[in-house]
């Protein structure tokens, strides 16, 4: 990063600190103005005293000079007693340790650079932001100090603690944190209490418990944000709860304490910010971007591709399966639990197969003769006992992935074990999906091979079509998912074109289709060669439009080709697609896939073909929990 000028950066930071030396000593009595490189969004961070004088930090955050964040504490609780040599070292152990801290610097930054995913939703992403380090000493105790870091994005504000190297002060204990969200009366946010909980819209008061994160916020304004966690890798989950004695605040709620070692830092709090709610799913770069580069040099075996499940463990069917898989343009097979015996003792062993007529070896070799690459579903009582070993076993059998099966979620200490396993099964070529109860806050920059989570109501549950249309706003802003599309079982309570154009809707670059289907359901639908041309990563998506809750209309490129998905909530709707983000001059052939309940087939799909330029519109009459898909070719390619 490059250190520039002030008034370049545009950081108005009025007052003695700037007339002073690097040693002398002040308070942000006046605000640290930080602006975005569009100036549409400001963050300012400051210093106030209460009646005991004790200082705090506070920051707010504007977004086209309207408040978004109105006075907010930022604020950790540690109590550094952790043991007899923090006792001899004279550790520091009050609990409001930030109540006296002072400035010593300002340093101020600028950077305007890009970079490319292994695996995205679009080629290229942007990493552009300004930022300040103020760096503040103990008035107290000086050996301690502390630097917070801020960045303005044009997509929004994130803010984090750095804790330098310290040697005669290496053990911190953080038991809480206490940063707010406070904002505008009239807020509502879209509340899950868990990972895989069903979506609420609500006003900020009375909530039945905490929310997962990202935390989606419809403000009063038509403005749409969202709080999110980014490099959660190394401390304890953060969701939010409401704060008991301030009206429309928000505030972190850890899961337990986090014990660590200088250096460290604390996971990024997100303040995205967009004028419609489509641009904060175009912008969830932000979280991946946050994240520090990562270290895998060679990356040829990271493939992303479709994948579906093996309903039944046996090899004739895993063949099957594989054939199907080769017939539909799949790239995977997955066997999911119990191929090693009960996944949740420590007594099954992971490296041998351990039911009748499952001949994994044979099965591996006929997949790897057809193109089709094995994953295998692990237990976490599995990975615990055998994940330094195990994996440089898979990666001996030629195994291509591994989903991780109920991995503990939340604290310190399991935080701090899923980034181990996700690297030691980099160290063996392996890709990772980790399911059940973890969700990502942009880990898949630093490691590639994190290809897809759970952590979303998905089709095991089968949600219905109002939830499938929240989602993407809320959930998938963390990153991709992995919702296990379905298409043949009965269960499903949306319209087959709904689930059709899930797999466009959806990012995850492994994509699970046909989770609880197998192949003899299959009556060669036509409207399937949707799914067997999509491809799992972009080089660039649009959201055309949407709200959530109602609608959704997403559109994304692979080289000259588009495919679009539109879904509508449990009410029917019209919809009018426009086309004007394709080129100009270019024609294409449009292939549209929508329910007609006269079509003579199980799922009465109908397809239909047109030509479309950049002037089209076209008008889509969705059913009730309906949907339509799009297949765009230029004509010319046809």
């Amino acid at each position: 990063m490059k250190k520039i000028s002030l008034p370049y950066l545009l950081i108005l930071v009025l007052g003695a600190i700037w007339a002073s030396s690097r040693a002398q000593q002040t308070s942000i009595t006046t605000p640290v103005k930080l602006y975005s490189p569009d100036h549409r969004l400001e963050i300012q961070v400051y210093q106030k005293a209460d009646a005991q004088q004790h200082r705090a930090l506070y920051y707010r955050v504007y977004f086209k000079n309207q408040p978004v964040i109105l006075e907010s504490l930022m604020e950790l609780e540690m109590d550094n007693n952790l043991s007899e040599r923090a006792m001899a070292l004279k550790v520091d152990t009050h609990q409001r340790w930030f109540e006296n801290l002072s400035v010593s610097a300002v340093d101020t930054f600028s950077t305007n650079t890009s970079w490319v995913p292994v695996a995205g939703e679009r080629h290229q992403l942007p990493d552009h932001y300004n930022s300040a380090v103020i760096k503040m000493v103990k008035d107290d105790n000086p050996i301690y100090t502390l630097d917070l870091e801020v960045r303005a994005y044009d997509e929004g504000a994130a803010f984090r603690f750095r804790f330098p190297e310290n040697a005669k002060g290496t053990y911190y204990n953080i038991t809480a944190e206490h940063t707010e969200f406070s904002l505008p009366e009239g807020s509502r946010a879209w509340v899950a209490r868990w990972a895989q909980a069903p979506y609420e819209l609500l006003p900020l008061k009375d909530w039945p418990d905490e929310s997962e994160r990202p935390l989606t916020i419809q403000l009063p304004d038509g403005t749409f944000a969202a709080l999110a966690e980014g490099q959660m890798t190394d401390y304890a989950r953060t969701k939010f709860r409401l704060s008991p004695d301030k009206p429309n605040t928000i505030l972190t709620s850890m899961f337990g304490g986090a014990e660590l070692i200088s250096p460290f830092v604390t996971p990024w709090r997100v303040i995205m910010v967009a004028d419609r709610a489509g641009d904060l799913i175009e912008h969830n770069y932000l979280l991946p971007t946050l994240n520090p580069i990562s270290p895998i040099k060679d990356v040829s075996w990271i493939k992303p591709g479709k994948i579906m499940r093996v309903m039944n463990l046996t090899t004739a069917d895993a063949k099957a399966n594989i054939d199907f898989a080769v017939q539909q343009h799949l790239q995977y097979v997955l066997f999911d639990a119990k191929w090693y015996g009960q996944v949740f003792s420590f007594s099954s062993d992971a490296t041998k197969v351990a039911i009748p007529d499952f001949n994994l070896p044979e099965i591996i070799r006929y997949g790897t003769q057809n193109g089709i690459g094995i994953w295998l579903y692990v237990n976490q009582q599995a990975l615990l006992a055998q994940s330094d070993s195990l994996f440089s076993i898979y990666h001996k059998w030629g195994v291509k992935g591994v989903k991780f099966g109920f991995v503990q979620v939340g604290s310190h200490r399991w935080s701090t074990w899923t980034e181990k396993a996700i690297r030691q099964a980099a160290d063996n070529q392996l890709m990772v999906n980790i399911h059940d109860d973890w969700r990502p806050t942009g880990e898949q920059r630093t490691w590639p091979n994190l290809m897809t989570a759970e952590g979303i109501r998905g089709n095991e549950e089968m949600p219905d079509a109002t939830h499938n249309t929240v989602v993407p706003f809320t959930r998938y802003l963390a990153g991709p998912a992995d919702y296990t599309i379905c298409y043949f079982d009965k269960r499903i309570k949306t319209t087959h074109a709904h689930q059709l154009a899930l797999a466009a809707v959806y990012y995850s670059p492994v994509q699970t289709l046909f989770w609880y289907d197998s192949p003899s359901r299959f009556k060669n639908e036509p409207e399937l060669e949707f799914w067997r041309a999509i491809p799992t990563t972009w080089d660039d998506t649009k959201v055309i439009d949407g709200a959530p809750g109602k609608f959704i209309i997403t559109a994304r490129r692979k080289n000259a080709e588009w495919f679009i998905g539109a879904i509508t909530n449990n009410d029917s709707r019209s919809l009018n697609i426009s086309f004007s983000f394709l080129p100009k001059g270019i024609t294409y052939d449009a292939t549209i896939y929508s329910d007609d309940p006269n079509v003579a087939t199980a799922t009465h799909v109908r397809l239909q073909h047109l030509l479309v330029n950049q002037g089209s519109v076209l008008k889509a009459n969705l059913l009730a929990s309906g949907g339509e898909a799009i297949h765009l070719i230029p004509a010319n390619n046809k």
